[in-house]
């Protein structure tokens, strides 16, 4: 429970920071996102192609993003409304490189636009970003949302140790994940305050996306190393031989450096997203700090009885349970790491056409091939060696 408290103790030391900054409404944000625009294509008329895209990608990263918008829309919305935008914002860019005439480059900066206005209408009759709910189900969902995808791995780790008997090496597993609530927060500083630029976006998207991708590595062999171990037989061969200090320096690092991605990812995400929230405020921060207790408090629980129910599970489903948990968390870091780098520009966007994929934010499933493809030689790679276990499984019993 150690992690938890200090994972909600720094959000609450750093949140008051935010409302610092004046607040604004969704319709005041919508007016910069137009009048920012109408300079990107006033220097896109005059021959100005880095200029224009500079500025497209101010829209983006210093308003749209960075004041909350793309978040709103993302929580009260639609997580695909925020995807399409975002992938808007790539065509007009995409247009400007091409060197499309200014009409047509003029049209995909008005579907940009047609598309924010739209979101900003649902915001602004849902109450906009002060009226009452509106305020409490944003701080809610989001703490819940990044909370529970750090304390599913964590669970994970917690009841390994418990299973195995290692308990007094559960504070090295929690130090591990203060250590990312710390690197979060210090990341989160950096891109916030010393980094004011418009590639601060881009800076944060792509710390965010290799992140997630390392923590992929690291989710896909503890996987595979708990689904060998599903087998009492296998089970207790590894107890008896193992020796003494081998968990301490070897799987239980491995194992810690897991917990510490895990919190770091969704630590920064925590803070940089509150800071949005109080940003666009406009006075009704206590229905933010709701939000925020209701969150700890579910997290709380969710933290309680999975620890507890994790621990009382029979030894082969939770090992074959754990594993599949990590390859699940793996293939949803794997789509959002890549989402992360597609929207710092560092991995191109191809929608899939003719194909309704939904936009699922917490599995990581987003309509672009670049994110599809790699999650589904992921999954074929699973079958593929859950397949050959069994069948030398079969080959081994004969």
């Amino acid at each position: 429970m150690r992690f938890l408290l200090s994972f909600l103790l720094a959000i609450f030391c750093f949140a008051p920071v935010s409302p610092a900054f004046a607040a604004q409404t969704w319709e005041q944000v919508g007016e910069r996102i137009h009048q920012t625009t109408a300079e990107a294509m006033a220097l896109y008329a005059a021959g100005d192609v880095a200029g224009a895209k500079k500025k497209v990608n101010d829209v983006y990263y210093a308003i749209y993003e960075k004041d909350g918008l793309e978040m709103a829309v993302r929580n009260t919305v639609a997580a695909k409304n925020a995807n399409m935008t975002e992938y808007q914002f790539n065509k007009l860019k995409k247009a400007m490189t091409d060197g499309k005439s200014v009409q047509e480059v003029q049209a995909e900066a008005d579907k940009v636009l047609e598309m924010i206005d739209f979101d900003i209408g649902i915001l602004s009759r849902n109450g906009g970003p002060s009226g009452g709910w509106a305020s409490f189900w944003p701080a809610f969902i989001i703490l819940l949302r990044e909370g529970v995808e750090a304390i599913l791995v964590l669970v994970a780790i917690i009841a390994y140790l418990g299973r195995a008997g290692h308990e007094k090496y559960l504070s090295t597993v929690y130090n591990w994940a203060i250590a990312g609530i710390v690197a979060s927060f210090i990341t989160a500083y950096i891109c916030s305050v010393l980094l004011e630029s418009a590639e601060t976006g881009a800076s944060r998207e792509t710390i965010e996306g290799f992140t997630a991708l390392t923590a992929v590595v690291v989710l896909l062999s503890t996987s595979a190393w708990m689904g060998s171990k599903a087998q009492g037989d296998a089970w207790k061969k590894y107890i008896e031989g193992m020796v003494g200090s081998t968990i301490s320096t070897g799987k239980l690092r491995a194992l810690g450096f897991a917990a510490f991605l895990a919190v770091y990812r969704e630590g920064a995400e925590v803070v940089l997203f509150y800071q949005a929230l109080f940003n666009n405020a406009s006075g009704d921060i206590e229905m933010i700090w709701l939000g925020f207790a209701a969150g700890c408090a579910v997290l709380a629980i969710l933290f309680f009885l999975m620890q507890t129910g994790a621990l009382r599970i029979p030894l082969r489903p939770f090992f074959l349970g754990t594993s599949l948990l990590m390859f699940l968390l793996a293939v949803s870091f794997t789509g959002g790491g890549i989402e992360a780098l597609q929207e710092a520009e560092m991995v191109s966007m191809t929608l899939v056409r003719g194909i309704p994929v939904p936009t699922i934010d917490l599995l990581g499933i987003y309509p672009t091939y670049e994110t599809l493809i790699p999650q589904l030689v992921l999954v074929l790679a699973a079958v593929i060696a859950v397949f050959y276990k069994r069948q030398s499984g079969k080959a081994s019993a004969a």
